[in-house]
């Protein structure tokens, strides 16, 4: 990270958190704002209107990973902690945060620590993953079990403070989520409803699918992404190369597909189908090859994830986007998974 970057970019106006769904609030969840950032103005709008800012041969591509009940309460030194299951390895094995006793911030476990968990299951605990950091460890389900099946049984949805209730894993889906694997919901899609996508292909908008697996994200402060599972479907691929060869626009919803398509891009920006792991990093010093619009939900001063949209709009876009939502007088948005949107189209 840049020393730039280390300083906060704009400061949260009070209020900005998003602690219920927009359900909740009297809203469907295509009512959100929606800042519609173009290089000449920032547009206020909603969610439900984001058909009318693309155009015909334009791609919208989503990720279709569905969110698991990621949270677990384990027992240890007298007190309850806190387990959040981020991803599991092609071993079999988990990559997990321990949590602090009130979910106070990460714990750091004791290499190889045997935690006990809800079902008789008890977790051995390695080494950190992936190396250099002390937050995410490697560890091993003993009996081995099915990631999926035992969170569905036994997990709750990972939950942050700023959130008033407890809300079921239904209300951290997309309408679109299909394949089981991420931690926490890839939330830039919640704003878009089955209508909002009807509406997308009946303007001759092709909205395709591919899959990238969200770990935890309560990252420390500009601590980098973590390796995330991917897949890029062939057909998904062919439609991106086309769109971009007749000159259309390749938008994608939320980082999670602008790292899963970068990393199945070329150095020339043409995309294969990939079926895998990705590290990478994306900033203004390794810009986006392939995706030119982006919808994304709203990030907070200091997260990495400003970097990745610096890679597909640019420095002084994002940050004019910022300031004109947090500007005084501005229309009031909210962050976090309930939140409200923005549409970079640089």
């Amino acid at each position: 990270m840049s020393q730039a970057a280390a300083e906060p970019r704009f400061a949260l106006p009070p209020g900005s958190e998003a602690t219920a769904p927009p359900e909740a609030r009297g809203l469907a969840r295509d009512e959100v704002r929606m800042a519609v950032v173009a290089p000449d103005h920032t547009h206020h709008r909603q969610a439900k209107e984001l058909p009318l800012w693309l155009e015909p041969g334009d791609l919208l591509v989503v990720n279709t990973s569905a969110t698991l009940p990621s949270a677990l309460e384990v027992e240890r030194h007298g007190c309850t902690w806190g387990l959040h299951v981020s991803a599991e390895l092609d071993d079999g094995a988990w990559v997990v945060e321990l949590r602090l006793p009130g979910n106070a911030g990460p714990g750091v476990p004791d290499p190889g620590e045997v935690l006990r968990l809800p079902g008789g299951v008890r977790l051995r605990v390695a080494e950190p993953h992936p190396p250099g950091q002390s937050r995410l460890w490697r560890a091993t389900a003993l009996p081995a079990v099915d990631r999926v099946a035992y969170l569905r049984r036994h997990g709750a949805p990972i939950r942050y403070p700023y959130l008033q209730h407890a809300w079921p894993i239904e209300d951290l889906q997309n309408v679109y989520a299909t394949v089981p694997g991420s931690a926490e919901m890839p939330s830039a899609g919640r704003p878009l409803s089955r209508e909002v996508l009807v509406d997308l292909m009946s303007l001759g908008i092709v909205v395709a699918p591919l899959v990238l697996h969200t770990g935890v994200a309560s990252q420390e402060s500009h601590e980098p992404p973590q390796p995330e599972w991917l897949s890029v479907p062939e057909p998904t691929a062919r439609l991106v190369n086309l769109t971009q060869a007749a000159g259309g626009r390749v938008v994608a919803v939320g980082t999670t597909v602008v790292r899963a398509l970068e990393s199945a891009a070329s150095a020339q920006g043409e995309v294969a189908a990939y079926d895998g792991w990705t590290s990478l990093v994306l900033s203004s010093a390794r810009p986006a090859r392939v995706v030119s619009g982006l919808l994304t939900g709203l990030h907070e001063p200091e997260a990495s994830h400003l970097d990745l949209l610096e890679s597909v709009a640019g420095r002084a876009l994002v940050d004019r986007a910022y300031a004109d939502i947090t500007e005084p007088g501005a229309p009031h948005y909210l962050w976090h998974e309930f939140g409200d949107s923005m549409l970079l189209l640089p």
